[in-house]
């Protein structure tokens, strides 16, 4: 790791990584930092925040902290909590504590709270989730 001026070394706690539009990554890759992805990854991804670009492709795993997701995902994401934004296509089935996903996005997978019995995701026996997704401008009656 680079040492900052006066010879100390950055703080672990604040720094974070650009993957830049123009970037292909073969393989795994397991950050302690915050990971910001615009290009193309191969494999999985572990790290404490994902933040991931409209024109992003991420091609394996992704357990993260936190993820804000909106580009293109195939493959499984397991976070506490999941933003999926509009722009976002994902095919992969998804565990999470918290999950917001705005209008418009496509998921194609199964969602699973952490902590969920089995028996409400094995859809053999006959048990099913439903998600309903409503805009902000409509209320309940």
């Amino acid at each position: 790791m680079a040492k900052a001026p006066g010879g100390q070394r950055p703080s672990s706690s604040s720094t974070f990584s650009v993957l830049g539009g123009d970037t292909v990554i073969r393989g795994d890759i397991s950050a302690s930092a915050d990971l910001h992805v615009d290009g193309r990854i191969e494999g999985d991804i572990s790290c404490s925040s994902l933040v991931q670009g409209e024109t992003s492709e991420i091609f394996g795993a992704i357990t993260a902290e936190s993820a804000r997701i909106s580009g293109q995902v195939e493959g499984s994401i397991a976070a506490r909590e999941l933003v999926v934004l509009k722009t976002a296509r994902i095919r992969g089935d998804i565990s999470y504590d918290a999950l917001t996903i705005e209008q418009g996005a496509k998921l194609e997978g199964r969602l699973t709270p952490h902590g969920a019995r089995p028996a409400l995701a094995d859809p053999a026996d006959g048990n099913e989730a439903h998600l309903i997704l409503a805009s902000g401008g409509e209320s309940a009656a």
